[in-house]
């Protein structure tokens, strides 16, 4: 039963600020995931590192593994080289990866430098990897044995590490030849009904199902949908076996892409944003794009400007701008939605962004004709002019069809310039969305003038 409650994170720093580890661990035995995670965020920077050096090696490593891996990565930067090393060691090989990768490239070579040459070795390997492919999410802890391995000498092995194990998610073992090539998998069942001295290739199962270690989260997300497996073992060009992919790890890189994505369409980049990171780095993140954003906003209300006699002649113009600009940029947002999932998905290539446009364009307007319509009405209703309706109408409906012609095709086109996509929405799209509008609007208004102050 949990004991988490609002004061649980001043509960955590009291006993390490006492120096009571038993009693710190106790407390966060009681604690689920989530509300360890939770008031790790609640403390300060001195506080959560006085917790992390309080608890031993084994249990700071498990807090580490319940906060994202941003706010991991912020923790280790701030502990010693010494007290960093000795925790990052008791994590799994792929939360290790990802925590390294995410701090500054001295500081991790430094880290890596305290730890066992061989656990170096093998992180700096997956380090290597991006972070999207099987073997960047691979872990490298999987039982491998000899095919001229026996039943007796697996099960001694296994009953001799039993420690080392307990932490592995352990559904199969591997077989591999000298070289290391997988050559079959070994069912725990098939050990204990075995005769104890038989070799385990006659128990084994041959020719297994693989990934390969170049492979993209999409590619294995397919594998997993055809196969109900819990992992699958990655190989290299040789067909050595690296380590395993677990579908759970697949699962949440599908939606840390996703929440990226997000964000960066929100105009937040430089990677995963939580409020206990430091304010200017935080600023600075955020600053990357509402600068630009400043000079395109320049851009729209200079066409206001630009205008400005038309708009104090027909006041009424000024109410429908931020509808226009609003349900375009609404319209905008919706094909890059549905563009950058059918990227993901794999059901458009980069170079379709014609036949995309073509698509969105009927789209575009049939919806900006509908839209157009009701803005039209209410004009004509709200000022008995239908030049008005007319104007503002014939505007929503050209700029719905702009907006979604943008929002369908430009990401194709980011994607083929190895552009990421999600650059498309945001502030971007509004902006351009907003300049357009802004033109039209006050465009059709001032070739209509005479009839709209009659």
């Amino acid at each position: 039963m949990s004991n988490a409650s609002p004061g649980a994170w001043r509960q955590m720093d009291d006993l390490a600020a006492r120096g009571d580890r038993v009693g710190l661990q106790s407390l966060l035995d009681d604690l689920t995931g989530t509300e360890v995670a939770r008031a790790m965020s609640h403390l300060s920077a001195t506080e959560q590192n006085r917790i992390l050096t309080t608890l031993n090696a084994i249990d700071a490593a498990e807090v580490l593994d319940e906060v994202p891996d941003a706010q991991a990565a912020e923790l280790v930067e701030r502990l010693s080289v010494a007290q960093a090393a000795a925790i990052v060691s008791e994590l799994p090989s792929d939360e290790q990866a990802d925590i390294l990768a995410a701090i500054e490239t001295n500081r991790a070579e430094l880290i890596l430098s305290e730890m066992e040459p061989e656990q170096a070795a093998d992180l700096r390997n997956l380090s290597s990897y991006a972070p999207d492919v099987a073997g960047g999410l691979m872990v490298t802890e999987v039982l491998r044995f000899k095919q001229t391995n026996t039943i007796a000498e697996v099960i001694a092995h296994l009953q001799e590490g039993g420690d080392k194990y307990v932490d592995y998610e352990i559904q199969y073992s591997y077989v591999v030849s000298d070289t290391g090539v997988l050559v079959g998998v070994l069912r725990l069942r098939s050990l204990l009904l075995a005769l104890p001295e038989s070799p385990i290739s006659s128990v084994m199962l041959s020719e297994p199902l693989f990934v390969r270690d170049q492979d993209s989260v999409d590619d294995l997300l397919d594998f997993f949908d055809e196969h109900e497996f819990l992992g699958v073992p990655v190989v290299d060009a040789e067909r050595r076996l690296l380590g395993v992919v677990k579908r759970h790890d697949v699962d949440a890189a599908l939606t840390d892409r996703a929440d990226g994505e997000y964000l960066k369409s929100q105009g937040i980049v430089g990677g995963e944003e939580l409020r206990t990171m430091p304010i200017l780095k935080r600023c600075r993140r955020r600053l990357a794009w509402l600068t630009v954003n400043i000079g395109l906003n320049i851009l729209a209300a200079s066409i206001i400007a630009l205008y400005q006699d038309t708009l104090t002649a027909v006041i009424a113009l000024a109410v429908f701008l931020p509808i226009i600009s609003d349900m375009s940029g609404c319209s905008g947002n919706q094909a890059v939605a549905v563009s950058i999932r059918e990227l993901s998905l794999g059901l458009i290539e980069p170079n379709e962004a014609l036949r995309v446009w073509g698509k969105e364009v009927t789209v575009g307007a049939i919806n900006g004709t509908v839209l157009g319509l009701f803005v039209a009405v209410a004009a004509w209703l709200w000022q008995g002019n239908v030049y008005l309706g007319l104007v503002v109408g014939s505007a929503l409906a050209l700029n719905t069809v702009i907006s979604v012609s943008i929002g369908g095709a430009v990401p194709l086109l980011l994607k083929r310039w190895n552009v990421d996509p999600a650059l498309a929405s945001g502030p971007v799209l509004t902006t351009v969305t907003d300049m357009c509008g802004f033109l039209l609007v006050l465009g059709f208004a001032t070739l209509m003038l005479t009839k709209l102050t009659a």
